[in-house]
């Protein structure tokens, strides 16, 4: 079973970056000393494993399944159970299956936090965890794109009804500033975070800029020299 303070991470649509916050904010949080654990819901679309450049399995012990330990993170994703990088083809209440799996057959230990990186929308695997994670909160992903912010209001308004607390947005992508620069190019658009946020009544948790990866080997992990690596650290701290 889980322990710890659960955070999910969602939101409305894919590519605003949702699994790439997950990572970061659990290794921030890790670097904060904190204990923590990463779960990667995203069963159809599951992207942990190759973010952080796991290639091996998890162990078993009496049946239960002891998650991968990366980055000082315990890590556990679909993507272990599978070979290679096989579709999962499954009709939806499989899905619930496996969030009930991924909570109460994982020897987690003690944990001080628990990141859940969901898949996009308010699809079953959100219903689940609703369901059988009620004391979880939520951070909503998007981008400064009106119709990222616009599909992201339906994840945040789902949490609300169902009695989760929405702890902010997180705005990806919100700017590019070239090398030897401080000029920032809003390329998606401007104050979309903001405007999910008021639609919410909640916050703008952080504004996240592009940058490239720091290694391609890892390529959602950005080094201690990197202005993402201040961001996230940020958010971290914000959290606890």
């Amino acid at each position: 079973m889980l322990s710890g303070q659960v955070i999910a991470i969602t939101s409305g649509k894919g590519g605003v970056g949702k699994s790439t916050v997950s990572v970061n904010l659990a290794l921030s949080l890790a670097r904060l000393g904190k204990s923590v654990a990463l779960i990667d819901l995203d069963i159809y679309g599951f992207s942990i494993p190759k973010l952080l450049n796991i290639s091996y399995k998890p162990k078993t012990f009496n049946g239960k399944i002891i998650p991968v330990e990366s980055h000082g993170v315990k890590v556990m994703s679909m993507g272990f159970l599978l070979g290679g990088n096989d579709p999962v083809v499954w009709r939806g209440p499989m899905l619930g299956k496996m969030v009930e799996h991924f909570t109460k057959d994982v020897i987690w230990g003690e944990l001080d936090y628990v990141i859940l990186d969901l898949p996009p929308g308010t699809g079953d695997v959100a219903l689940d965890m609703h369901q059988m994670i009620p004391q979880s909160k939520e951070i909503i992903v998007t981008t400064p794109h009106p119709a990222a912010t616009f599909v992201a209001e339906r994840a945040g308004t789902m949490a609300i009804k169902s009695n989760h607390e929405v702890l902010g947005v997180v705005e990806n992508m919100s700017y590019f500033t070239p090398p030897n620069s401080t000029e920032k190019y809003s390329i998606f658009g401007e104050g979309g975070g903001d405007k999910l946020a008021e639609a919410l009544n909640s916050e703008v948790l952080a504004k996240l800029p592009i940058e490239p990866p720091s290694s391609n080997d890892t390529p959602a992990i950005y080094d201690e020299h990197s202005l993402l690596f201040e961001h996230y650290m940020e958010l971290a701290k914000k959290l606890l």
